[in-house]
């Protein structure tokens, strides 16, 4: 299937989503990472907060739970249609964008490059690791400028079952792919 196909199915799956669902699949996604990555005090954890009309997964789970083991959290802004990385504290003030997407206040990027894991969003991903997002490109954009060695993992209610056939030479894939039901590697290295 082309991306614009993938795109459309599954933000429809999304948005037949009960919030229970949401956030029944959400805790089953972050045990999963947990159980799998062990995240631990003073790693470095990018990850992005959920845009609530579109039934993104409850990451707030995932930030209380590595600011309370002292674990580094950033988040992703979008400052001069660039993303940037900046870390957040339990008191870090928050403003929704013109997306509707909550970010920071602040505007200063972490300058952060290596960081342990990336948790990054996706609509679909298939069984190579190929994503599917929004289609504006930040991500990739984002992976580009970071260590060759932070683990980028997308998480996702779905399992992947359709190859993404539009794939292109710029598009980067995920090295892990977090889903209710498991934990799935495609990392090389």
């Amino acid at each position: 299937m082309k991306k614009s196909e993938i795109r459309k199915l599954y933000l429809e799956k999304r948005k037949e989503l009960s919030q229970d669902e949401v956030l029944s699949l959400s805790e089953k996604i972050f045990g999963n990472f947990v159980d799998y990555f062990k995240p631990f005090s003073g790693q470095k954890i990018h990850i992005f907060i959920p845009i609530e009309k579109f039934n993104e997964i409850r990451t707030e789970l995932f930030v209380d739970y590595f600011l309370s083991r002292k674990i580094r959290v950033f988040v992703p802004k979008i400052v001069d249609a660039k993303l940037i990385s900046v870390e957040i504290f339990s008191d870090t003030k928050f403003e929704t964008n013109n997306w509707g997407i909550s970010e920071p206040v602040s505007n200063i990027s972490s300058e952060i490059v290596d960081f342990d894991f990336i948790i990054t969003p996706l609509l679909y991903c298939d069984k190579n690791g190929n994503r599917v997002g929004y289609g504006k490109g930040f991500y990739d954009s984002f992976f580009e400028m970071v260590s060759k060695e932070s683990k980028k993992i997308g998480i996702n209610y779905f399992d992947p079952e359709e190859m993404i056939d539009d794939v292109w030479e710029n598009d980067i894939p995920v090295d892990y792919l977090v889903t209710p039901a498991a934990v799935l590697s495609f990392f090389k290295g």
